[in-house]
């Protein structure tokens, strides 16, 4: 029993190890969060802890990692990334007008080195060449525009 109490820090170690690996596993964060408590548990071991306090420590580390860390990372984890697809990728991008547009008739940008038509999303609004416009949406094959504010110096 002697033996077991100066090697204690090694049995954590062990039991850290060892719900790492099912964490592996089971990919829920629960018994990651527990081989954590086991890491605590196994420091507290190192520095000639009361075994009372080992256990309380692995358990309060547990418990507090359950509680404060887990709902975060699941919720970060089931979020993902937000994806855009096809032409929706270029909505908010900016082109510049190569043929005047206006309300009446269809003008063409280019954009990421692709010439789209497109319309000023303003019906009452004239765009001319050269002016830099922002794509606010895409319906069908013609891109809607609005101007870019330019700073007048």
């Amino acid at each position: 029993m002697d033996w077991l109490l100066r090697h204690l820090w090694e049995a954590w170690l062990g039991l850290a190890i060892v719900l790492g690996v099912v964490e592996m596993f089971s990919l829920d964060l629960i018994v990651g969060m527990l081989a954590i408590g086991a890491v605590v548990g196994m420091v507290l071991a190192l520095v000639d802890a009361p075994v009372a306090l080992q256990v309380l420590g692995a358990a309060g580390a547990s418990v507090a990692m359950l509680a404060l860390v887990r709902p975060s990372m699941i919720k970060n984890l089931r979020a993902g990334p937000e994806l855009s697809l096809g032409h929706d990728k270029l909505v908010g991008t900016q082109g510049v007008v190569i043929a005047e547009m206006s309300g009446l008739s269809t003008g063409r940008i280019k954009i990421g080195g692709e010439d789209w038509s497109a319309r000023p999303y303003d019906e009452t609004m004239t765009i001319p060449a050269g002016e830099t416009v922002e794509v606010l949406a895409i319906r069908g094959a013609t891109a809607f525009v609005h101007p870019v504010a330019r700073l007048e110096s």
